[in-house]
């Protein structure tokens, strides 16, 4: 019983950083190449009616989120980027969606970018969340 639950609590935690090192390797590159206006990102976020400077702000926070999530301690900081991670990537996919844009490559990378946080925060050992009550 007790090998049982050891295995599972390492599964548990092989899954949470297979998910967290796919969401912080796709974020930080996305928020660089945001920082630094690549013509592909410009041309995304203009396609889907943002304005440049969106980048400069999304890219920023981005690669803020991923120091907040990979650093030990700052359980709340954690909370407000896994959020703020969430949000960016479904509004990311919804904002193809609206704009018609149905290319399954602007749609999968929100979608499994969004699929990893969920896993990353759902994953995360107890050392990381925040424990109410």
């Amino acid at each position: 019983m007790e090998t049982t639950q050891k295995t599972q609590g390492k599964g548990k935690l092989i899954t949470y950083w297979i998910a967290t090192s796919l969401l912080s390797i796709g974020m930080l590159q996305s928020g660089i190449f945001a920082v630094l206006r690549t013509d592909q990102w410009v041309k995304l976020v203009t396609a889907l009616g943002y304005p440049v400077y969106f980048l400069t702000i999304l890219g920023t926070w981005k690669i803020l989120g991923v120091i907040a999530i990979l650093v030990p301690k700052f359980k709340l900081l954690k909370e407000w980027a896994y959020a703020g991670f969430f949000f960016a990537m479904t509004g990311a996919f919804a904002s193809h969606l609206f704009c018609a844009d149905y290319n399954i490559k602007g749609l999968m990378g929100p979608f499994f970018q969004a699929l990893f946080v969920v896993l990353s925060w759902y994953f995360r050992p107890a050392s990381r969340k925040i424990v109410m009550g």
